[in-house]
């Protein structure tokens, strides 16, 4: 299988992290590269540089005024006196329709969801080919693949159109799916993220072009609370595109898997061309986040479920947290993806 990874992606090395009151080194650390990649060489993956697309396909879902925001302000942060090493919120407006401030500070609440999103020197160059990452991975698709893996980190399920948040700057599985659309082809997004991808949901919320589908851990008390739920259909012309599958807490191999399955026959009964997988492995029994109880087992039952479906796959890395068994959850996923095509 192909693989696409820029080694810029390293340039983001995220310190804060604030939970429950208490300040934690952030789990979104840069080894999480070298983990990943080990993980998918090990099920074969050859890795290439991605190719610079611009920024043509990024802006096709996040808002130039955000893009402008991401790309500078960690330039206009340090000059505020006394600002910290990294763009961290301490304000947020009460809705997205309040004014638009002038101020770094200000707009720094505007465009961060949470403190999970710490901006520093290297973050926009990471996130630019993070998403560049998974740009190409479409590309291969469009272009004939059966399957690529795009190592997209930082990762993007979090991230809306104009909002950062929860380790998340671009949506980079959005993005993809959209490049692809672009191409002529029918996506479906199947995110097994442990976390819910709200800003994927936020952004195709009113489309019906894109199917989006979430497994995940029951929000109402994990993270991202807000938004999951089981009634969220979409709206207006995306009534009924946009399919939660909430479970609940230390769900196991077997209900995860039977989940699973009508996640599938939603994205059949859509009629899919191809299919992008929003990849988190924090679903794992052993990530940080306990959040789901998947096993290796498990993970490689997904693998073989997605193959299954007999579409061409893109798999874009999300969130899985660095674990002993990080690396063996992807390996698991790509050969049970492999053996089951």
């Amino acid at each position: 299988m192909k693989a696409v990874f820029d080694e810029r992606q390293w340039a983001h090395d995220p310190k804060h992290f604030m939970a429950n009151g208490t300040m934690l080194p952030n789990p979104e650390q840069p080894r999480r590269i070298e983990v990943l990649k080990s993980g998918a060489e090990a099920a074969g993956c050859t890795f290439d540089a991605p190719r610079d697309a611009g920024l043509g396909p990024i802006a096709a879902l996040h808002s130039a005024e955000y893009l402008v925001f991401l790309e500078n302000i960690y330039t206009r942060w340090r000059r505020i006196e006394g600002g910290g090493e990294e763009v961290i919120p301490n304000i947020h407006p009460a809705r997205r329709t309040d004014s638009y401030p002038k101020s770094a500070v200000g707009q720094a609440g505007f465009h961060q969801a949470d403190t999970a999103c710490p901006i520093s020197r290297g973050t926009w160059e990471a996130a630019y080919w993070s998403a560049q990452s998974a740009i190409t991975g479409a590309d291969l698709l469009a272009g004939g693949e059966r399957a690529a893996y795009a190592l997209s980190r930082p990762p993007g399920h979090h991230a809306f159109g104009d909002l950062a948040g929860g380790f998340c700057f671009l949506n980079n599985s959005g993005i993809a799916a959209e490049r692809l659309r672009t191409a002529g082809l029918r996506p479906a997004i199947l995110d097994v993220d442990v976390h819910h991808g709200n800003g994927t949901q936020g952004i195709f919320y009113d489309r019906d072009d894109v199917l989006t589908v979430s497994i995940h851990a029951d929000p109402a008390r994990f993270y991202p609370f807000f938004w999951g739920h089981a009634h969220e259909r979409g709206e207006g012309r995306g009534l009924g595109y946009n399919l939660n599958l909430p479970l609940a807490r230390g769900t196991n191999d077997a209900d995860y898997l039977k989940t699973l399955e009508g996640a599938l026959a939603r994205v059949r009964a859509f009629g899919a061309e191809v299919l992008v997988v929003a990849l988190g492995l924090d679903a794992s029994i052993d990530d940080p986040f306990q959040g789901l109880a998947v096993t290796q087992d498990g993970f490689t039952r997904i693998g073989a479920a997605i193959a299954a479906t007999g579409l061409p796959v893109l798999f874009v890395q999300e969130g899985g947290y660095l674990s002993d068994t990080l690396g063996k959850n992807l390996t698991c996923v790509l050969n049970g993806f492999q053996g089951g095509a």
